[in-house]
């Protein structure tokens, strides 16, 4: 049994843990004054900065989703860890061994699996680049070479070299005490038939890092050619990888961005060595999959991405086919940032590792400055397809480039680029390119199918949305709602199908009555229902639902405090607006019976919000 960890050794990891140091690791803090710092919050979506930070006194608070708590706690949460786990994170961090009470301190056995994890991924990578000094890793080294790095570059970016052996790796690392089923987990071996053998052999090795420099992985490319197997192979997806949240290089790269309110992306290991080395220290890459969504929330924290910012996100892509569709599956992400969005193509289709060796270092400093926004890039590429010396041909170009244009969301930007359509079209008639926008756009939305009224709310209103969930499980999973559902009443619906229908479970003797619902209780809603809500009663019965089994009683809850809580502010909101027209001169009594209302609807909704913070 592991021992505890003692107070005495927490309160330290506390006081060397500077909160501002351990948060600014993950993303930008800003001066909000009065001793305190602003950022994006790393745990919801925000457009604007909500997470605040108080160095004097260790804590924060996210004013958004209403989390908050120490460096501990900032840990734990964000790299989901257990409060010994983080506690030992962060004592190696700040060089403190700690001690453990109930049978004292045995190096290595008490740490949680996320810190042992961590400690086989520092040794591999140790492993792997004294490996590169080795006769057989020739080919490696002339790789490196060829590619214009040096020794010195290796050393710098951790570069390593995979023996071509079974088990050079595992036994090395069983011998420094580590277990087969760590090797295994961690990604570093794999099962063979007589045990465990390494995930890599014969290839150069560049270690992957999380954003506070630990080593969580590896990509390793293949020297030989002709040897079976894929040209790139990565670290599987474990405790400590996950590759749709992984950026190479921002370990390195996360204090110029932040600096520079620049990201560079780029496509490899080899082209962010590049960049660095050449004067752009703000490239990253993805590793081995698709720049996506986890990804961009990385990058918004680091650039502090808000309205007014002035911060640039740059993908550099092949100038190829394969190049043009890669940016333009950008383009589908690109607006989910604040910040400006380019492309940077270099026109004879060198990568910035290439281009560095071809060129020199100012060669990639100037295919960066060279950008051209991702919009204007995206739609280029689609007009490069067709013939625009005639009529049908810059007819067809427009009618491809129209849905682009058509997603533009800021309607003034979106405008301009219909200007530019035209003039690059040699149209000369702005109106006609305009209109043709809109018909190609209307025509894309499906004619049969189109979202009617009430389902554009559900998609758009967070409060609608939530109505219909909890109306989904009222359906589906009755029991999960009683008893409460039953006495918050038609008040807390908006929409009159939403209110129609929770009458409806009423007359049906309601979700308490329903027992664990299933086919019977859908047939007795079915059976009651009129033809307007026997449509609803279906889809609601059949329509996924937003949980898993595991966590649905939660999530239940959750959605019930959230929609009393919302229904609860909308009649805060008209309890004010009744205020502001009562005369307080004029009808004291009045005022007073209206103001003793809303307080205690405030205080209705502070028990709502902490009920749901403590769920």
């Amino acid at each position: 049994m592991a021992g505890r960890i003692s107070d005495e050794d927490i309160a330290l990891v506390r006081e060397r843990s500077p909160i501002a140091d351990i948060v600014g690791e993950h993303i930008q803090l800003r001066n909000a004054g009065g001793g305190n710092l602003k950022g994006l919050c790393p745990f919801h979506e925000e457009k604007s900065p909500s997470f605040n930070v108080t160095p004097a006194r260790g804590y924060w608070y996210c004013f958004g989703c209403t989390e908050g708590g120490d460096v501990i706690t900032f840990v734990r949460r964000l790299e989901h860890l257990s409060f010994g786990e983080a506690v030992e994170r962060l004592a190696n961090r700040a060089g403190i061994q700690l001690r453990y009470e109930q049978g004292g301190y045995v190096p290595g056995r008490e740490q949680g699996e996320r810190s042992r994890l961590i400690e086989a991924h520092r040794a591999a990578a140790e492993f792997y680049a004294a490996k590169l000094a080795v006769p057989e890793a020739a080919p490696g080294r002339k790789f490196l070479s060829e590619r214009g790095f040096e020794r010195v570059d290796a050393e710098r970016f951790g570069v390593g070299y995979a023996p071509a052996e079974w088990e050079a790796l595992t036994r090395h690392l069983m011998a420094r005490g580590f277990t087969a089923a760590e090797l295994v987990k961690g990604g570093l071996a794999k099962e063979g038939r007589r045990g465990p053998i390494d995930r890599f052999r014969g290839r150069l090795v560049w270690p992957i890092r999380d954003i506070t420099g630990d080593v969580i992985g590896f990509g390793a490319r293949k020297l030989n050619d002709a040897e079976d197997g894929p040209k790139y192979l990565n670290t599987p997806d474990s405790p400590l990888y996950k590759k749709s949240e992984v950026l190479y290089g921002v370990d390195l790269a996360k204090r110029e961005i932040s600096k520079r309110s620049q990201a560079v992306i780029v496509e490899g290991y080899t082209d962010v060595m590049a960049c660095h080395l050449a004067g752009v220290p703000t490239a990253v890459a993805t590793c081995g999959t698709a720049f996506g969504a986890e990804h961009i929330k990385v990058l918004r924290r680091l650039l502090l991405d808000q309205a007014g910012s002035q911060g640039e996100v740059v993908f550099t892509f092949d100038g190829d086919a394969a190049g043009q569709k890669a940016a333009l599956r950008a383009f589908a992400d690109e607006q989910k940032f604040v910040t400006q969005t380019y492309v940077a193509v270099q026109p004879a289709g060198l990568d910035p590792c290439d281009l560095r060796v071809r060129h020199g270092d100012a060669a990639v400093q100037n295919l960066i400055a060279s950008r051209e926004p991702l919009f204007a890039f995206a739609i280029r590429s689609v007009i490069s397809r067709y013939d625009v010396s005639t009529n049908e041909g810059r007819l067809s170009a427009l009618d491809a480039a129209a849905p682009i244009v058509a997603g533009i969301k800021d309607r003034a930007l979106r405008q301009l680029y219909g200007v530019d359509l035209d003039r690059w079209l040699g149209f000369n008639n702005e109106r006609f390119v305009m209109e043709r926008i809109a018909e190609i756009s209307a025509a894309a939305q499906p004619r049969q199918g189109r979202p009617a009224p009430r389902r554009v709310a559900e998609l758009t209103d967070p409060g609608v949305r939530t109505e219909a969930e909890v109306l989904k499980l009222a359906v589906q999973r009755p029991a999960l709602l009683a008893p409460r559902f039953d006495a918050i009443g038609p008040e807390a619906f908006t929409l009159p199908e939403h209110i129609a229908l929770y009458k409806l479970v009423a007359d049906a003797g309601g979700v308490n009555a329903a027992g664990e619902g299933g086919r019977a209780w859908v047939d007795r809603l079915l059976a009651v229902s009129g033809e307007g809500l026997r449509g609803m009663v279906t889809r609601f019965a059949v329509e996924e639902l937003r949980v898993d089994a595991a966590t649905e009683e939660r999530y239940a809850a959750d959605l019930l405090a959230a929609l009393e809580t919302i229904s609860v502010s909308r009649a805060i909101d008209q309890m004010r607006s009744r205020l502001e027209r009562t005369d307080l001169a004029g009808g004291p009594e009045e005022y007073r019976r209206l103001f003793a209302e809303l307080n205690a609807l405030e205080r209705r909704r502070r028990v709502l919000k902490e009920r749901a913070a403590g769920s």
